[in-house]
């Protein structure tokens, strides 16, 4: 309905030529944009109900564990959260007001957008158990293992100053005493964090709308055919830019892997563009400077680059 409804306005209204790409780029910049942030305000109000449920001393204790096991349950949550990146952040920024480590909410936000029910479902379907099932416990050790490297380089002070301020303030809980302040907590939380980010959001969406119907498919393909061994860090850095649904995502890795690419080059573009979308870091900017996204870009993109050769490597035995 909303799709048909932002069709006739870009069709009708601004007179756009059907099938042109300025008018599927406006489309498609008015379509995500409505649905993200609606979806994310959603999101956002019902996560602040919940939260006012949930005792945050004790949440930050599980997932403040020593060691690797924060990450493992961060992670673990994220591949249940059907999400896609920019979708995962409002859960994201609540980890960190609620003080859990940074290192640990990194883990929830690199798996959630790269695990989830349908994409699995999806991938068993056009590739195979075998292959999902490695993918999923790939996309583990990512999450997992990206976050605990990330989590011992002492990132904190590169979070956005007010950011800093409700994380130090944690341990003064507030007390709901009826639903109704709750609701009321969920709906001032929703206007606050949605007002801070809309912007990001719109510039986020845009660029994704451009690349997104100004790149052909074909073009991409033709640039990692060409590149042999280095097709995987390639993949990867192509896929960064892009944005796009895990629905989306794995009939382009699939037509990739079908026309002769590697299984781990396809699967890298596919994790490339699914965990590290360009809106997602352009959001990002509202919760931690540019250093902070630049490094958990970076350490991520290595973590997938290895696991694309891996998955090259072991091409033979998961067909």
């Amino acid at each position: 309905m909303l799709l048909k409804l932002v069709d006739w306005f870009v069709y009708y209204v601004l007179q756009l030529q059907a099938g042109s790409r300025l008018g599927e780029t406006v489309s498609f910049f008015i379509y995500d944009s409505i649905k993200i942030l609606l979806f994310l305000f959603l999101l956002i109000f019902a996560i602040g109900i919940i939260r006012t449920y949930l005792p945050q001393r004790k949440i930050k204790r599980w997932m403040s564990q020593k060691g690797i096991m924060g990450n493992f349950f961060a992670a673990l949550f994220g591949a249940v959260t059907p999400f896609c990146s920019c979708s995962s952040l409002p859960i994201f920024l609540g980890f960190l007001e609620a003080g859990i480590p940074l290192g640990v909410s990194f883990s929830f936000l690199i798996t959630s957008p790269l695990i989830n029910e349908y994409l699995i479902i999806l991938m068993m379907g056009m590739f195979g158990w075998k292959i999902a099932a490695a993918y999923l416990a790939s996309g583990l050790c990512i999450g997992i293992f990206s976050g605990f490297v990330l989590g011992k380089m002492t990132l904190e002070p590169y979070l956005v100053s007010d950011l800093i301020a409700k994380r130090d303030n944690t341990e003064q809980e507030i007390v709901h005493q009826n639903f109704v302040q709750r609701i009321q907590f969920g709906w001032d939380e929703a206007l606050s964090i949605s007002n801070k980010i809309w912007l990001w959001v719109l510039v986020g969406v845009a660029v994704g709308a451009g690349i997104h119907n100004y790149i052909p498919q074909e073009a991409i393909q033709n640039i990692i055919e060409k590149t042999g061994v280095f097709s995987v860090p390639i993949a990867t850095l192509l896929g960064v830019p892009l944005y796009g649904s895990c629905a989306a995502i794995v009939p382009v890795a699939v037509v990739l892997f079908q026309k002769g690419i590697p299984l781990g080059t396809a699967l890298a573009f596919m994790m490339g563009m699914a965990a590290l979308s360009l809106p997602e870091a352009i959001m990002l900017r509202r919760a931690m400077h540019v250093k902070l996204i630049l490094i958990f870009f970076g350490i991520t993109t290595l973590a997938i680059i290895f696991t694309g050769y891996l998955f090259n490597a072991l091409q033979a035995q998961l067909l």
